[in-house]
């Protein structure tokens, strides 16, 4: 078993030093902190968390609450919920994996109990009703999402506002003027989920501001629900020729149902995506696409909350900004007779 006098030696820096980086007591430079962190994951080191605990008054455990509900994209879910484990891990941290639908319970149930140091909250609503409860306890925490209020809050999200800009922008550079959005399920608005509400304003206002027309359709997904969605979309819209999807159980589904109408992409109509890379080139039309960066919002997420853990991190929202990849399911709008 690997000492830690050996990870000091490795990272050739003092036993102290790395108890330190550990326990989180003193402060470490970022450089002598990365160097000690490279030394554990090399040679495998294991603190004793009883002994790691009773050393610095910490459980040196995360809680991730992460809701799986049945109208949410789980592989990305997991994907961030990854990111925050083995990111948590080279820093020391374990996590505690809260995925009830408890709100504000679980919240109470962590900070009165002194499960976890810190807490990393999902899924998260424009009036989430798990923050009042939050800010009150002081507990350390990072929300991976943005609240309509995020006063005294560190948030880390995509710019979703920017997200469905761009790809309006994109439809619009094309040519086309008409577009459809085929949204989430119906319920994650009505949650009022702060990507999706976020998302459809940034698109609608930029719409607005090119003179397009968009309609907006929450689907459920699947393809009974697409072709539903579909037929009542073309029924208002005929002159559709753009659609912007955001929900990724409706991709397969809306291409197969517009190949039977006869429609052609992008000869005919132009398809752009909000979804996971994996998703847009594995379509049986490669898509245009705004891509999720699940794995940076995780780790972003954890190190701002060790950051904080260290007292040395503001509150603060951090939005990455969206990168649009140009395949093969968008093109200039067909040419009406």
């Amino acid at each position: 078993m690997v000492t830690l006098a050996e990870v000091a030696q490795h990272a050739g820096v003092s036993a102290s030093t790395v108890s330190y980086v550990l326990s989180g007591k003193r402060s470490i430079s970022a450089s002598t902190r990365q160097r000690v962190e490279a030394s554990i994951r090399e040679l495998g080191y294991h603190p004793n968390a009883g002994a790691r605990a009773l050393a610095s008054s910490r459980s040196n455990i995360i809680a991730l609450m992460i809701p799986l509900r049945t109208d949410m994209y789980v592989p990305v879910m997991m994907e961030i919920a990854i990111a925050v484990t083995t990111t948590a891990r080279a820093h020391g941290y374990d996590v505690l994996l809260l995925t009830g639908e408890e709100g504000p319970g679980a919240v109470r149930r962590v900070t009165g109990s002194g499960l976890a140091d810190g807490m990393i909250l999902m899924d998260v609503e424009l009036e989430d009703e798990r923050l009042p409860l939050l800010r009150a306890s002081g507990q350390p925490a990072v929300l991976i999402g943005l609240p309509a209020d995020t006063t005294g809050l560190t948030c880390v999200d995509l710019d979703w506002r920017a997200t469905g800009a761009l790809c309006v922008e994109h439809l619009a550079m094309l040519g086309h003027r008409d577009l459809a959005v085929i949204g989430e399920a119906p319920a994650v608005y009505e949650r009022h989920t702060g990507f999706a509400e976020r998302t459809l304003d940034g698109l609608r206002n930029r719409a607005a501001e090119l003179g397009l027309r968009v309609l907006h359709r929450p689907c459920e997904g699947g393809y009974d629900a697409m072709a539903a969605t579909l037929a009542r979309t073309l029924d208002e819209r005929p002159d559709t020729t753009g659609f912007l999807v955001q929900n990724e159980s409706a991709v397969e589904p809306l291409l197969a149902l517009l190949r039977q109408r006869g429609r052609a992409v992008p000869e005919d109509v132009s398809v752009a995506a909000i979804c996971p890379d994996q998703v847009a080139v594995q379509a049986s039309v490669r898509l245009t696409s705004v891509g999720i960066p699940a794995q940076e919002m995780g780790r972003r997420a954890v190190e701002r909350l060790v950051a904080k853990l260290d007292g040395h991190t503001p509150d603060e929202v951090l939005l990455l900004p969206p990168h649009l990849t140009p395949r093969t399911s968008s093109g200039p709008a067909a040419t009406r007779s």
